[in-house]
């Protein structure tokens, strides 16, 4: 079997728990009253006083946070490596003179649990890595923090852990989202580090653009997540590539989750319309427009992973970013199976099923995708 790390993988620490639970307000954590499964607030939608509240949100078991469950998932799904994240919303909405005190500790909280798994499971350090469960992780950015110098400083100091190789963010950046120039500290020190950013949607899109509210109660999350969250990574990344990010900092290397949304299948358009926009200079207008191409960003900065779940997508992010830079993920705990059975999880196997599906005829390439590639790319020792 070839070596497989899960490059899609979250975690929400028990000190993250404890703080969702003290939480009024969107995102919380609220315990219903019939001893059922905590219910996770977290987009605003949930949040509709309409219903009842052991009915809001999603429930949250103890694969959420207990990370002998996570490892019992990879064993059963045979995932030898999984580099664990914050899920979403990460620290986005700590308040400013909090943040970095927030950061540290979650950061912490995950190098620490990551150093004791691997401990425990091989004590001597003498083990072949595909023979035991192994744990690394993206660190969580304080970017609700009163100055850039604040993230800059703790992805400086995310270095300095053994465990941590990367850091995760969403689409807001410090709040006006990523074509700030606000945010060029942190992309320079990104740069600078060479550290890989795990970018991953949260905000979706206005509930308007389902059919409102009513929409949510008719079709639960199916629209945000399969719709929402694609094209906010989609529309996140171009935005990125208009303002020129990708110009000032040619060294920015960031994984899309999702297979970068709908960004590998529109790309050619976003093009096409760059060299049609009469506002860029280079069209005589005013503004100065992106100087490198997006097909040229997709091969050089963009790493996509591969949690698509069909043979289409997969295909249209080879197209766009190479098989070198495909990366497997499981999104767990998230999409668990609702028959209440205990065997694999579709949401898992549907992934394995497309790598396959793609790559049939190069073995070496499945097994690039399903490991190879992140043991590479994130120096996984």
């Amino acid at each position: 079997m070839p070596l497989i790390v899960d490059i899609h993988t979250h975690v929400y620490p028990p000190a993250y728990m404890q703080m969702l639970r003290a939480r009024k307000t969107v995102p919380y954590v609220h315990d219903p009253s019939n001893n059922a499964d905590p219910r996770l607030i977290i987009l605003s939608s949930d949040d509709d006083p309409s219903i009842p509240p052991d009915q809001r949100g999603r429930p949250v078991d103890s694969s959420y946070w207990d990370i002998s469950v996570k490892l019992a998932f990879m064993r059963q799904h045979g995932i030898n490596i999984s580099v664990i994240s914050l899920a979403n919303p990460w620290l986005d909405f700590i308040e400013p003179g909090e943040a970095q005190i927030w950061a540290e500790r979650i950061n912490d909280d995950l190098e620490a649990t990551c150093a004791k798994v691997n401990k425990d499971a091989d004590p001597e350090n003498t083990r072949p890595i595909d023979q035991k469960e192994t744990l690394f992780a993206m660190g969580a950015l304080p970017l609700s923090a009163p100055d850039p110098a604040v993230v800059v400083n703790e992805i400086k100091r995310l270095k300095t852990l053994p465990n941590l190789r990367g850091v995760i963010m969403g689409t807001s950046g410090l709040g006006k989202g990523l074509d700030d120039a606000a945010l060029d500290p942190v992309w320079g020190a990104l740069q600078e580090t060479d550290t890989l950013l795990f970018l991953h949607p949260h905000y979706g899109l206005p509930d308007e653009a389902f059919g409102g509210p009513d929409a949510t109660s008719r079709y639960g999350h199916v629209l945000p997540l399969a719709l929402g969250f694609p094209l906010e990574t989609t529309i996140a990344v171009t935005r990125m590539l208009l303002s020129g990010v990708f110009d000032r900092f040619p060294g920015l290397k960031i994984l899309l989750a999702h297979s970068g949304g709908t960004l590998p299948f529109l790309a050619g358009r976003i093009e096409s319309c760059i060299l049609h926009e009469r506002k860029f200079v280079a069209a005589g207008g005013d503004v100065q427009g992106p100087r490198r191409s997006v097909w040229d960003v997709l091969k050089t900065n963009i790493y996509l992973d591969a949690v698509v779940y069909g043979k289409p997508g997969l295909e249209a992010a080879l197209a766009a970013s190479g098989s070198d830079r495909l990366l497997f993920g499981t999104d767990h705990p998230f999409f668990p199976p609702l028959d209440g059975k205990d065997g694999d999880w579709p949401s898992v196997t549907t992934n394995y099923k497309a790598i396959n599906a793609t790559f049939e005829s190069s073995s070496d390439t499945v097994a690039d995708v399903l490991g190879g590639n992140a043991a590479r790319i994130l120096n996984l020792k």
